[in-house]
């Protein structure tokens, strides 16, 4: 999987950095967008809503609050409540200005720390490496593809505020 993962990001780039015309922050300092969307993982249905605060025309940083809806809810002495909420604070960097990279698309690479709850309170803390496009000037769509303790992977749209 992580040569896929390679392969595509690793495509899309030389793609978009051969029909570049001038790289551009796809939010600048000051500028913010809400991103909601389903993540992907084997022990139910987890959600998420954050929201991305332009700290500088290459950085972004904010909170994130994730929502499980756990299947996997066997009767046993845990007594699992088969619903668990995380709360975490993100930070990414854009490579758009660095790589010439047009501002309806938005490649980034970036770490994340949190808290989940179920019946314990858990550390939550990952990296993740995604991607959006925006056809227009306000929604995309968002690929993001991430590692650690608390489920990587996500889909979802991005709307600038």
């Amino acid at each position: 999987m992580n040569k896929t993962i390679i392969f595509i990001f690793g495509f899309l780039s030389v793609f978009i950095s051969s029909h570049a015309q001038e790289g551009e922050a796809p939010l600048r300092k000051g500028e913010k967008q809400l991103n909601f969307g389903l993540g992907f993982s084997s022990h139910g249905l987890p959600t998420y809503f954050g929201i991305d605060f332009a700290v500088h025309d290459d950085w972004t940083l904010g909170p994130v609050a994730r929502i499980i809806f756990d299947d996997d809810n066997d009767p046993g002495p845990d007594d699992d409540p088969g619903v668990h909420f995380g709360a975490l604070g993100r930070v990414d960097y854009h490579w758009n200005r660095l790589l010439n990279i047009p501002s309806n698309w938005d490649f980034y690479l970036g770490a994340n720390l949190g808290v989940i709850s179920g019946n314990n309170v858990d550390l939550d803390l990952g990296l993740q490496i995604g991607g959006r496009w925006y056809w227009n000037n306000k929604w995309g769509l968002n690929l993001e593809f991430g590692g650690g303790t608390g489920y990587g992977s996500s889909l979802g749209v991005s709307v600038k505020l």
